[in-house]
């Protein structure tokens, strides 16, 4: 499985496989315990996961989400430290630890949130996306 298997919908929590397209959009599967199934159509906000990036002041712009995530590996492994409940300075902290040119003004404290509940999702049930 690749980030390119992986998506996000607006409005529902959690990460989930892409298993197929649809006449009119794709079928999903949630990557948690429950394995819940939904068809995801032109109305819903689909996201791939290797589509988004985070914002940095660097002269490119944008570092793939998938570098972040392997970063995080790579230096926190198991142990980030830091969960969504983690106040905003320590979050900050956190992700400048990973990206340390993340753009301040455009990353907000909720996509962190989000980086860390996704960062955990995949390495409990797609770990060989973070090798």
């Amino acid at each position: 499985m690749t980030l390119a298997d992986i998506a996000t919908l607006s409005g529902k929590g959690g990460l989930y496989k892409v298993v197929a397209p649809t006449k009119s959009g794709v079928i999903l599967e949630s990557l948690d315990e429950t394995k819940t199934k939904i068809v995801a159509n032109a109305s819903n906000k689909l996201s791939l996961l290797h589509e988004i990036s985070i914002y940095t002041t660097s002269k490119e712009g944008t570092v793939a989400l998938e570098e972040v995530m392997k970063k995080i590996h790579s230096e926190f492994g198991n142990d980030l430290g830091v969960d969504g409940n983690s106040d905003g300075a320590e979050l900050k902290s956190f992700m400048k630890a990973i990206v340390s040119d993340f753009d301040e003004n455009r990353v907000y404290v909720s996509d962190i949130k989000k980086l860390i509940k996704w960062y955990g999702v995949i390495l409990k049930y797609a770990p060989e996306i973070l090798a």
